[in-house]
């Protein structure tokens, strides 16, 4: 607790009030200390708050103890639910300290927490502004601006080609007459100044996000058209005529379309569009002035589809294994990626995932030829309306390449007018991703030339869907067009649809009565396909176990072995003795995991999973049984605990844990926040020879020249805009540390060998240092413009797991440099690396 032993300093006035005032604040004061060394926290800040109301002066004198109390009062305040008092006090506090940046921070952390993210950006921006070296705060506005800002804004802004094909469409609209326009998502406010630079009378731009509708309206001001552009703070679909725009315009414009085209609603939101803001169309063979009819940007969209073979996009959406180190993966267990799940799933989110093609780790296949896959006119109510209730349409694609049916990927082409279009084909230079729709649940995924695939495709719940994928061979479709051509009249009396419906109906599997359906992100079924990781943990626990009972060497369990007396329920057989005590294993990693089981079959070990969802626990306790352990060998911790913030706790009164196994590495290439803290608590519950697992961990990086890293982490200057000033407002969104990021495909060129940057010590903290200095040797001349960096995991000396590695389901990250740094080979670079919390910095050191 910090110093709280501060006076009142005697007014000039010795009047009986002064002297009243200062006696109460005298009285205040001790019992504001005495509260706090009973942890009263609430009552200190009660007398706090009294004295500084009496005795501004105190200001200085109390700050940091008052600031010490207000967080520990809020903690408490937080854990009560006492939403409300906790706002209240913050308010009290920020009236009184306006420009604290430790209150500002504070607030900010509570406020994302309770799911405010707009707001809480609000105060961790000011705390970093009030404060530039505050780790704590810029470490959550990074945090917080990627989910603010996404980092698509600056990446579609640096696209000159796009911003000039919307010019130009917007342009030839407005001098042709419609001068009317309405710009639906306006995100930045680019599109409307490309309106109102036309020559467009009025001009009204709606955007949900607060965030970005303030940094519009900076960016308007700033290009001095504030007065001819209305932003409005508000989605498209709660516009009304006259209330918020006076009457109906003559054109839209947008770009409100993800990469599977209808995902940001503009199907829901052009419908809304054309009943009750734009003016009628103009029908085939009408005349009359353009700004009496409404028309839409873009004016329409072809979507086209592709199968492919990606192993990447394999080990991320399909579990290949059945058995991983000896632990058997049961049939009747079925794993599926959030993207493939079935509509009537609430765990269904998007109906696919996102992908930038062309940069996938170990490229892709086109297994089929580029198809269509639908079509759809914006311009057109009752074509958008039919969208949503239309029946989904069959479509056969034959096979032109031999390989593995991993994924379907889609993208469009956005006719933005009859001249004017723009492509997210993998094989364009685009801003844009596409969508991927894995495929999974096939009898068999090999496909060759003769074959077909099949899929039904349909507009949902605004997204676009495509399931029942399957492969047909040649042979399957022979058979099953001979059965129907018993019928001679069958195809010819047009019935071809009936036949690709019953030809799908051979390889569409559904999840049977019996089977448990396992939901897991991307991430953790990479995690399930990485081998070296289990066989990494298998080994270092062994090797841990071994020493904790050398009198009996722990024997690995084979659960398949028809000797075993698992099999028959009697018991272990080749462990130590089950009337000896159990060591005791905790995984605390965030996610689904095997590893406790693995533990299990290691010998007389009591294994604890701290996994959470329902559907998790069910999935292990099948596996557990089908890797014959005895029922209950396997538990659930936080079943165990109470609290599940203090999930770190003693196995039982009298017992400490042999093993635990924290996540130190996030799967975004970021240290976990807090792992230090973890790891500090972690110790103390470890029996001796216990182990944290990992142990320690090295921090590698190089210094990269990237053109592609600069463009997605801020917009450059003017040029690219077209010459509206947008890049240093959206800038100030940028973060230094770009995550994701696959370091085997990123374009880039290496100007260094890789060098340790950073050790953290989990088990031995004495070894580890907040501050160094590297030197790193110049091998290439060029343009320092980022830093990626990725981890060695050190299970013990010997067991080391590469976060870089080709089977890894962590992904990299890096710092970019805010200016490119010019190197010629054989130089050095001084790096300066700082570790705070679970922030690291590095900066290069001129």
């Amino acid at each position: 607790m910090p110093n709280s032993r501060s006076r009142p300093r005697r007014g000039a006035g010795n009047g009986s009030g002064a002297a009243g005032r200062d006696e109460l604040v005298s009285r205040s004061l001790q019992s504001a200390e005495h509260c706090l060394g009973a942890q009263d926290f609430g009552t200190a800040y009660a007398h706090y708050l009294l004295v500084l109301s009496l005795a501004p002066e105190l200001k200085d004198d109390v700050k940091e103890t008052f600031q010490y109390t207000l967080l520990k009062w809020a903690e408490e305040l937080d854990a009560l639910s006492r939403t409300q008092d906790l706002l209240g006090c913050y308010e009290q506090a920020l009236e009184l300290f306006p420009d604290d940046e430790v209150i500002c921070n504070s607030m900010g952390e509570h406020l994302f927490r309770m799911g405010f993210r707009d707001e809480a950006a609000g105060y961790f921006h000011k705390a970093v502004k009030l404060n530039p070296d505050f780790s704590d705060a810029k470490e959550n506005f990074y945090r917080v601006a990627n989910w603010l800002v996404e980092r698509w804004h600056f990446i579609m802004l640096n696209d000159t080609k796009r911003n000039m094909i919307y010019n130009a469409a917007i342009q030839k609209a407005v001098c042709s007459g419609f001068k009317s326009v309405l710009d639906i998502g306006a995100g930045t406010g680019i599109l409307s100044m490309f309106a109102k630079k036309a020559g467009a009378q009025s001009v009204y731009a709606c955007e949900l996000s607060k965030t970005m509708y303030e940094l519009a309206c900076d960016v308007v001001a700033a290009n001095k058209m504030e007065a001819g552009i209305k932003l409005l703070h508000m989605k498209s679909l709660d516009l009304e005529i006259p209330k918020h725009i006076p009457e109906r315009v003559s054109l839209v414009v947008t770009e409100t379309v993800d990469a599977g085209l209808f995902g940001e609603g503009i199907v829901e939101s052009l419908i809304h569009a054309w009943e009750h803001l734009l003016l009628q169309p103009k029908t085939k063979g009408e005349n009359g002035n353009c700004d009496k009819y409404g028309k839409v940007i873009p004016a329409s969209a072809v979507i086209y589809g592709m199968a492919v073979e990606c192993a990447e996009i394999r080990r991320h959406y399909r579990v290949g294994l059945k058995d991983i180190v000896g632990i058997h993966l049961p049939k009747n267990v079925k794993f599926q990626s959030p993207a493939y799940s079935y509509i009537d799933n609430e765990e269904t989110v998007e109906p696919y995932t996102t992908e930038k093609m062309s940069r996938v780790p170990g490229g892709y296949l086109a297994l089929t030829e580029c198809f269509e896959i639908m079509k759809v006119d914006f311009n057109n109510l009752q074509e958008l309306k039919s969208l949503a209730t239309k029946k989904p349409d069959s479509i056969t694609i034959p096979v032109v390449k031999e390989g593995t049916l991993d994924a379907v990927v889609v993208w469009f082409v956005l006719q933005l007018d009859d001249e004017h279009s723009l492509s997210t084909s993998p094989s364009e230079e685009t801003c844009w991703e596409q969508a991927v729709y894995p495929v999974q649940d096939l009898p068999d995924y090999w496909m060759k030339p003769g074959d077909h695939v099949t899929m039904e495709v349909s507009c949902q719940d605004c997204y676009l869907r495509i399931q029942s994928i399957s492969v047909l061979s040649l042979e399957q479709e022979m058979e099953v067009t001979k059965s129907f051509t018993k019928d001679t009249d069958l195809l010819s009396s047009g019935k071809e649809a009936e036949l690709c419906s019953a030809l799908a109906n051979l390889q569409t599997s559904k999840p049977d009565a019996g089977e448990q359906i396992c939901v897991l992100e991307s991430t953790e079924i990479a995690l399930l396909n990485n081998i070296p990781y289990h066989e990494g943990f298998k080994m270092a626990m062994k090797k841990v176990f071994s020493s904790l009972t050398p009198e009996k060497l722990c024997q690995v369990m084979d659960p398949h072995c028809e000797d075993n007396e698992m099999s028959s329920g009697t018991g272990r057989q080749n462990t130590v003795q089950s009337t000896s005590e159990p060591l005791y294993v905790l995984d605390v990693s965030e996610g689904f995991s095997i590893l406790p089981i693995i533990a299990g079959t290691l010998g007389q070990v009591k294994p604890y999973s701290s996994v959470e969802k329902d559907q998790h626990r069910i999935a292990l306790d099948l596996i557990s049984e089908a890797s014959h352990f005895p029922k209950g060998t396997l538990e659930f911790w936080l079943r165990h605990v109470e609290d599940e913030s203090a999930v770190l706790q003693r196995p039982k009164s009298d017992k400490l844990w042999s093993i635990i196994i924290l996540d130190v590495i996030e799967p975004s290439g970021l240290i976990q926040q807090e792992i230090m803290e973890k790891a500090a608590i972690s110790r103390c519950l470890l029996q001796s020879g216990g182990k944290i697992f990992p142990q320690y961990v090295l921090m590698f990086g190089l210094l990269v020249e990237s053109q592609t890293l600069v463009e997605e982490n801020a917009v450059q200057g003017l040029e690219r805009t077209l010459g509206l000033n947008i890049a240093p407002f959206i800038n100030q969104f940028q973060v230094p540390i770009r995550v994701f990021l696959d370091l085997s495909s990123l374009p880039c060129i290496p100007l260094s060998k890789p060098v340790e940057l950073l050790r953290l010590d989990l088990m031995t903290p004495y070894l580890n240092t907040s501050n160094r200095e590297v030197k790193v040797h110049i091998c290439k001349s060029g343009q320092v413009t980022a830093i990626p960096f990725w981890y060695h995991m050190y299970l013990d000396e010997e067991i080391r797991l590469d976060t870089s590695s080709e089977a890894s389901h962590w992904k990299q990250a890096a710092v970019v440099l805010d200016t490119p740094i010019q190197v010629e080979m054989g130089e050095e670079l001084v790096l300066s690396v700082e570790h705070h919390k679970s922030n690291v910095s590095i900066t290069v050191k001129q």
